[in-house]
Order: C-alpha cells, then structure tokens, then sequence
C-alpha cells in the first residue's frame, strides 16, 4: 500500500485555477486545425473525470467535416460557432452501453469475486430503473467529465463554447446513434480568435456557506 502525503507535502498545482479564471466562452476561432493526436488527448484527460462506480458513460464523437459541420448546425438552431471553430465535439451518454462495458470498468486490482460482485450490485442498482431514469443519471455523470473538458481545453490553449441550445433528436439521427441515448452538449473548439465577453459571476459569498 502506498504511503499517504500529507498535505504540505502536496506541490501546488494553479494551472487548473488559472484556466478556470481565464476561461471565456469562444464563438469565432482561427482557421488552423487541431490536430488528432491533441483531440486523441484532450479526451482521454476528459475521460479521467470521476464518476459513480467508475461507470463512465460519457462517450464523443468529433464532428470536423464541413457538410456534417452544416448539418448539426442546422440541428443547433443555426448556431455559427460550429461553422467557425474546426471541429465541436458532440458528448453523450449511453448507460445501456455502459451496464454493457461495466466489467472493464471494475479496477483489475480488485479480487476476482470483488470483481464480480462490484459488476453484480451495479447492475442491480439500476435493473428497477427505467431507461429514462438510467439515462437521466448517466447525464449527471457526463456533466462532470463536460466541466473537466472545458478547463483541460483552456488549459491546453483551446478556445470552447458549450451548447446546449439543440434539438437532440435531430443531433442522434444525424450521427446514427441509438435513441435512447442523451445529449447533454455539444462544444464547439478551435484556436481562438477573440478574447471573447470579459467573464460575469456572482460573488462567491452569495452562493457559499460554511456550517
């Protein structure tokens, strides 16, 4: 077992704290592509978001060429943001996938009747459940590996701009995926060409309370 790190033995790290103060909503973006290798990548650190039981039901597809570039804006009320950047990434959940998958999810480290047993008690938690509801959550966890998307893209020096202004049956049929599947957003990225509106919140103290 590894040996715990107490606190102030924990480097700093304010690169994430950074990226979440700098981070604007980008609508117009340079011309140049990203390339694959960086999207491959940018994912995979999305992906390490964590989520109940590990499920990770979040799923992408990166749309980039123009005509289907068109056709998803036409699904997203004539959203331009996805003309303009180079590529809008298109998140969403499949639990019925995920019960599928669940037992490459379990930790390999785990005891083979753990294992198991983890897989079992997963599957039963949801089995009384309605697709609607097991979809419902699989959203709550997607939205978690979203927010992990959008700093690791302004970290990485990637302008976004998250939608969720679209008709999700039209974004499913126009990708072939299943229809019980959800839609939680779509994210436009590219490199950016505007600095983008200067950021807007509530205070902090008005949203927070200590107990």
């Amino acid at each position: 077992m590894s040996a715990s790190i107490r606190p102030q033995e924990r480097k700093a790290n304010d690169g994430i704290a950074r990226a979440a103060e700098r981070r604007r909503s980008i609508r117009n973006y340079a011309s140049a592509a990203i390339p694959e290798a960086e999207l491959r990548d940018l994912l995979r650190l999305a992906g390490r978001a964590p989520s109940a039981y590990n499920v990770q039901p979040w799923r992408f597809v990166v749309v980039q060429t123009p005509e289907l570039k068109q056709k998803l804006s036409a699904a997203a009320y004539g959203q331009q943001q996805i003309l303009r950047a180079p590529a809008t990434i298109v998140m969403y959940s499949d639990m019925l996938n995920a019960l599928e998958r669940m037992p490459e999810s379990v930790h390999p480290d785990l005891p083979a009747d753990k294992q198991q047993a983890a897989v079992d008690s997963f599957r039963a938690m949801f089995a009384a459940q309605s697709s609607e509801d097991r979809e419902n959550w699989g959203v709550g966890q997607s939205n978690i590996a979203l927010g992990y998307l959008l700093l690791l893209a302004e970290a990485k020096g990637f302008g976004t701009s998250p939608m969720l202004g679209f008709e999700p049956e039209k974004v499913k049929e126009l990708l072939g995926l299943p229809a019980h599947v959800r839609v939680p957003a779509l994210i436009s990225i590219g490199y950016p060409g505007e600095e983008g509106f200067r950021p807007h919140r509530l205070p902090s103290e008005t949203l927070v309370e200590f107990r």
